[in-house]
């Protein structure tokens, strides 16, 4: 976004504190995309000192981070841009039509309309789920919020509920994207063998919460298990979306951009067949080795001997995982 259409959002948001601090968000983003880091870095010191002091010109108290929830939220700052992740054609018009409708807001909530802000991402690992919901707060930018399960899930089972309550609050007064990982840890259907009441009434109190939720920005859950997932679950969200592992058009079209700042020899594009059933996770750690390999060998260009030599550790690597599967 221009600048000036920034600077006219901030002084209009003025007094409303929510909306203020989402266009500074987009103006720390705009100014990281600019590699303007330092100014980014002292705009967001800045931002975050405002909710500590209180303000002199008028302008309400923004929230700071709540002691209640800071165990079991935490802050990430994306380092991808969207040139840094291929998305299905499907997935890449929902998103735009996301940002799009985020961005507007303000129209459809004068129709009385609501906004999409909840979120269900679903699929294998390592297709990218993590990477999109960091990306995905950046486009839009708003801070982005990893939730730590192993801090949410407390040992005293009754304090669970308490801690995702606390969590939820936080997202409904924080513009924000608030990511929960491995939701299927949380929403693990009620009616599995084995699980306790405790555990199903947690169920309970997690389908009630997002049932009532309107954040301020959006709620992500991610999960590789979703046939695990408690039926009622399903309904909670605005959108389901799903992640696959690459075709072979995806692969080539991410070999081609993992070797596109590279002098290369040979056509990794002839090696997409080969390559059937890797995730974009297997496929970044193929290529990485790939350039690790070609500097060892001090060769100013990759070769297909050094993509070979990557392919058969990642080769080895799979069978002794398959293995472990087994």
């Amino acid at each position: 976004m221009a600048r000036g259409e920034l600077m006219k959002k901030l002084l209009a948001s003025y007094g409303r504190d929510d909306e203020f601090r989402v266009v500074v968000e987009q103006i720390i983003a705009d100014e990281e995309k600019k590699n303007n880091h330092v100014l980014a870095r002292s705009l967001r010191k800045t931002l975050e000192n405002i909710g500590s002091v209180a303000p002199s010109t008028g302008l309400s108290r923004l929230l700071p981070f709540p002691d209640e929830a800071k165990d079991f939220i935490h802050r990430v700052e994306p380092k991808r841009s969207a040139q840094d992740i291929l998305l299905s054609r499907e997935n890449t018009e929902l998103f735009v039509s996301l940002i799009q409708e985020f961005r507007q807001a303000d129209r459809f909530r004068r129709h009385g309309l609501p906004l999409r802000s909840k979120l269900l991402f679903c699929g294998p690992p390592g297709t990218g789920k993590t990477l999109c919901a960091e990306i995905f707060a950046a486009e839009l930018g708003l801070p982005f919020f990893h939730v730590r399960l192993d801090s949410l899930i407390s040992s005293y089972l009754g304090e669970t509920a308490s801690n995702i309550r606390k969590t939820f609050e936080f997202a409904r007064r924080q513009p924000c994207v608030l990511f929960f990982d491995e939701f299927d840890a949380l929403a693990r259907s009620r009616e599995e063998a084995g699980e306790h009441n405790e555990l199903r009434r947690v169920v309970n109190s997690l389908l009630i919460f997002i049932e009532q939720i309107e954040p301020s920005g959006f709620l992500i859950a991610a999960t590789n298990l979703d046939q695990h997932l408690d039926p009622a679950i399903w309904r909670r969200f605005d959108e389901v979306i799903w992640f696959e592992l690459p075709d072979m058009g995806m692969i080539e079209k991410y070999l081609a951009q993992a070797f596109k700042n590279s002098r290369i020899n040979f056509d990794p594009a002839a090696f997409a067949a080969e390559l059937r059933g890797y995730s974009y996770a297997d496929l970044e750690k193929l290529c990485v080795q790939t350039l690790k390999i070609s500097i060892l060998d001090g060769n100013r260009a990759v070769t297909e001997a050094h993509f070979r030599n990557a392919l058969r550790h990642a080769q080895r690597r799979r069978r002794r995982e398959a293995q472990l599967d087994s």
